[in-house]
């Protein structure tokens, strides 16, 4: 099993990104919040810690080998934490995990079911499963991700995962709300706050 991966970032669509390791290419799916963090970082050398799984129906024979990928080991660890969690599964944790590792668990700690089921494709009823299945499990990572966390300014993080949200509440698809957002932050103004961010991006949408 591959567990870290090192080559050249060659692209970022949607929540999948390829990566240059010497003759081949390795497709690679990613979280939100990975996908945001490593934007700016074509063509620079990039290494993940993985998981790999298999994808389809084996009762068909038609089974797809995956891999996800995550800027450090501790996202890695809550990720598969986080699959554990009946009815959630890989591709929903995928595309659930908007927010960066330590707001999820921070979330899940304080038992805020409703910030939970605010994640995309979560829901009421899973995030309270997930409260009863890991709430005892997260403080260590809500605490101690920056220790292991690439050196990014959190707040920025913060406020891309929680405008990301808004969006897809307005009835943004999640395509959407990611190309708006990212022409905002290309811009490399700093937003003091949501609303700022939000305000950017409808400014610029309508000129």
């Amino acid at each position: 099993m591959i567990t870290k991966i090192t080559g050249r970032l060659v692209s970022l669509s949607g929540d999948t990104l390829t990566l240059s390791v010497g003759p081949y290419e390795h497709e690679v799916l990613i979280p939100e919040f990975t996908r945001r963090r490593l934007q700016d970082g074509i063509g620079k050398e990039t290494s993940l810690h993985t998981i790999e799984y298999m994808e389809g129906d084996p009762t068909r024979g038609r089974m797809t080998p995956r891999m996800v990928g995550f800027t450090s080991s501790i996202e890695r660890e809550f990720f598969e934490l986080f699959c554990q969690v009946d009815g959630v599964g890989v591709k929903k944790a995928l595309r659930a995990m908007v927010r960066p590792v330590q707001e999820v668990a921070a979330l899940i700690e304080d038992q805020d079911a409703k910030g939970l089921a605010a994640l995309p494709g979560i829901g009421p009823a899973t995030g309270e499963r997930v409260i009863a299945k890991l709430r005892r499990k997260v403080p260590k990572f809500a605490l101690l991700i920056g220790r292991d966390a690439p050196d990014v300014a959190p707040r920025e993080r913060d406020l891309a995962g929680e405008a990301f949200e808004t969006l897809r509440a307005l009835g943004h698809s999640e395509s959407d709300a990611r190309r708006l957002l990212d022409e905002a932050m290309g811009r490399k103004k700093k937003y003091k706050d949501v609303e700022e961010l939000l305000r950017s991006v409808y400014e610029n949408r309508d000129a």
